[in-house]
């Protein structure tokens, strides 16, 4: 495993308490001690006589640590209520990794509730999830659904950190290639009854039946701002600004249409969790690379992986603060990568930067990603 995989795996075991030590000769602090919150992480940074406090998301937690760890530190170590993680790296920079039972674990921050605060909490009727069979009539989760409560919960965080950091009154979202919609039907929820802001949202999907049941489904949860509509991403046109974009196993060039829309509309936040990249893997080859074309599995997903990257990077180029993150969610698919991307202004040269990293990947390998067709296009 790589490192990441490594950080991952102690991440979904949701640690209370974690120690970075071990520090490198450039490290600016002597160990670092994380601990759990109510609904975040707060990292201690020891110097020598000071002690500096960062409080930190969830979804924030496994970048932090992978960069102390690549950067500045060689060790952490990680508890949960049964087990102690620890990660090494050894003099070549390779992570040893080890899972032991607890025994000398430190104590929990008694300050603090351990268990998980959800957006979504438990107890609460949220007709979407009672529907989806995730929660009773009673708002409890059912034993056989704590892993999609918790993926769900997820995914509304990842949204969550972006809200929170404004006042909304009034949003505007449109979630393409919408499907049966059970996210959307979830994140109007949210939006509405939890952050309290007027929304209005648009599903679309090409499917006509599907378009009928969550039209109906919609009209049943009393949920007036919140509709779907049948119509193809490429080509979309709306005549209002549009605050959010989302876009959830849109497949192959779908997602591409999907980003280049919320770009032209100067779109304030997208949320993609891209499928099925077929586009790249039938153009890819090299000579210099051959490697990487030579086997089919890794030629499939090294042009998956170029497919994201590039979009990544394109979206920066357009002016967006872009991530990629670590989301698998409670459709199971095997694509977990999620896109996410705020508006913002990024100096010329960091967005050109990006533009020739594009480039430079494309040369090498023959490629002709239609995002970057749609933007070049469109500054003809």
């Amino acid at each position: 495993m790589i490192l990441r995989e490594y950080i991952s795996t102690i991440m979904e075991a949701n640690p209370y308490k974690m120690i970075i030590s071990n520090p490198t000769a450039g490290s600016s602090y002597k160990r670092i001690v994380i601990a759990f919150k109510d609904s975040y992480y707060q990292a201690e940074k020891y110097t020598e006589k000071q002690v500096f406090h960062e409080n930190i998301s969830g979804t924030e937690l496994a970048d932090f640590c992978e960069k102390l760890l690549a950067d500045s530190f060689k060790q952490l170590n990680a508890w949960t209520s049964d087990n102690e993680y620890s990660i090494r790296l050894t003099k070549k920079g390779k992570p040893m990794f080890s899972k032991v039972g607890s025994k000398n674990a430190p104590e929990k921050d008694t300050a603090h509730n351990r268990k998980k605060n959800y957006i979504l909490e438990e107890g609460t009727i949220i007709p979407p999830l009672v529907d989806m069979n995730i929660f009773t009539g009673t708002g409890q989760v059912r034993n056989s659904m704590q892993d999609k409560y918790r993926q769900i919960n997820r995914f509304v965080e990842i949204i969550d950190d972006y809200i929170s950091q404004k006042d909304y009154k009034e949003l505007t979202v449109i979630d393409f290639g919408c499907g049966k919609s059970y996210l959307t039907f979830v994140l109007y929820y949210y939006f509405t009854e939890i952050k309290h802001i007027s929304v209005k949202m648009i599903g679309l999907d090409l499917k006509d039946d599907v378009i009928k049941k969550c039209n109906a489904a919609a009209k049943k949860y009393g949920y007036d701002g919140l509709s779907f509509e049948l119509g193809d991403i490429n080509g979309y046109k709306c005549d209002f600004p549009v605050d959010m974009v989302i876009t959830l196993h849109a497949c192959d060039t779908a997602t591409d249409y999907a980003l280049y829309n919320a770009i032209t509309w100067n779109t304030d936040m997208i949320f993609s969790v891209p499928c099925c990249q077929h586009e790249l893997n039938a153009q890819i080859k090299s000579d210099e690379l051959s490697l990487i074309t030579r086997y089919g599995i890794i030629k499939e997903r090294a042009s998956a992986l170029f497919t994201d990257a590039i979009r990544a990077n394109l979206l920066e180029y357009c002016g967006y603060k872009t991530q990629l993150l670590e989301f698998i969610d409670f459709e199971h698919t095997p694509k977990n990568i999620l896109i996410r991307a705020k508006r913002t202004t990024l100096p010329v040269t960091v967005r050109n930067k990006a533009l020739a990293e594009v480039h430079r990947l494309v040369d090498e390998f023959n490629l002709e990603p239609t995002l970057l067709k749609l933007i070049e296009d469109s500054k003809k």
